[in-house]
């Protein structure tokens, strides 16, 4: 058996071969990586209008139990239970070294909390949830599709079947009723634009992406438009930006961290990993995640040593993510740098190919965000 016949696919799998979609190995499953429009034209589709994307891959969690909030806090350095019904917040899975277990977005639904995790950890972090949250139900919901609708036409083509979506704000969630079955929203999304992210029955999953597809407004958009606008919009991905080995202060994360799980606040500390990450809070710490603009027009890829110098033999840093970015028409990268050489507009170098070639840390994002506040 080779390794493609082990891949999953999600249940729109045969709309995407009917779309002309090229599939690729993504997380175990077989995804959309683009389809007949094109990466680049997918993209500024995305910017300009509004970009469907399949990301029923994702891990969906309901934690139910006599107080979900408060026990998740053990495991994730977010303040949870400060989080008002019907809104979500981005959460960090941290391990006893302060590393990033994953990434995940955390709502509160009123009398149970929903998760939404990262594909490629989603078995891993069900069963760290079932281990350390033993006065929760951890419940895994496998008979829904994810999608996400991202764009300054999200919301007018939303709202044609949904109409209460267009009163939501951004990280806003939601639970209606609708012509293809009960829909979980929320209003955020992995673009940098405004958008949702909608989970929908598996029965009524085809027929509702078909519904939002026959709109003007909306294309269908793969992996390879989603990561560049991710890149654009300063955001992380697991496995590349962040992962086991990176804290949340290494990876600019901090605002990821209320004060109250801080040092001196209420609930400081208490999660794994804590000693060193509000050590580090506290004292920095001794690589940070910056952006990278390279010159010329060649994108700096994962993996690139960066330098302080042409002449400098040690590398103080990697390219962690990097492409070419559509609306800001030039490539792009982000990466870790020991601390000294973080400041923005530090200039460095890249050894691509063997050749240094010259780079600027940047600020991020490189593309400004444009959520419904």
């Amino acid at each position: 058996m080779s390794a493609q016949d082990d891949l999953k696919r999600t249940g729109l799998y045969d709309l995407h071969v009917e779309l002309g979609a090229k599939m690729v190995p993504f997380a175990g499953y077989e995804m959309p990586v683009q389809y007949p429009l094109g990466v680049m034209k997918e993209h500024l589709h995305t910017r300009n209008a509004a970009g469907l994307f399949d990301v029923s891959h994702m891990g969906q969690v309901i934690l139910r139990g006599e107080n979900p909030a408060l026990s998740l806090e053990r495991i994730v350095p977010q303040s949870v239970l400060a989080l008002a019904e019907g809104r979500q917040r981005y959460g960090l899975f941290t391990n006893d070294d302060g590393g990033i277990l994953d990434d995940l977005m955390i709502a509160n639904r009123g009398d149970h909390l929903f998760l939404v995790v990262n594909a490629g950890c989603k078995d891993a972090d069900i069963a760290h949830m079932r281990a350390q949250l033993t006065h929760c139900e951890v419940e895994v919901i496998d008979d829904r599709a994810l999608l996400a609708l991202q764009g300054p036409a999200a919301e007018t083509a939303l709202a044609r079947l949904v109409p209460m979506a267009a009163n939501m704000k951004f990280m806003d969630v939601a639970i209606t009723d609708s012509d293809f079955g009960e829909l979980w929203l929320s209003r955020s999304g992995y673009t940098g634009e405004d958008g949702y992210e909608i989970s929908v029955p598996d029965a009524h999953a085809e027929a509702f992406t078909r519904a939002l597809l026959a709109m003007e407004e909306v294309e269908p958009i793969g992996l390879g438009a989603r990561d560049s606008l991710r890149l654009e919009a300063g955001l992380c991905l697991y496995g590349n930006d962040i992962g086991p080995t990176t804290t949340p202060v290494e990876a600019a994360l901090e605002w990821a961290v209320q004060k109250i799980r801080k040092t001196g606040g209420e609930r400081a500390s208490g999660f794994p990993g804590a000693d060193r990450i509000l050590s580090e809070f506290e004292n920095g710490a001794s690589r940070r995640r910056v952006g990278l603009l390279p010159e010329g027009r060649a994108p700096m890829r994962a993996g690139t040593d960066l330098y302080a110098s042409q002449e400098a033999e040690t590398p103080i840093g990697q390219v962690t993510s990097g492409a070419f970015g559509p609306s800001i028409e030039r490539p792009m990268s982000m990466g870790y740098v020991t601390i000294d050489h973080a400041e923005i507009g530090t200039n460095l170098f890249g050894d691509v190919r063997g050749k240094r070639q010259p780079v600027t840390v940047a600020d991020m994002p490189f593309h400004p965000t444009a959520y419904k506040r």
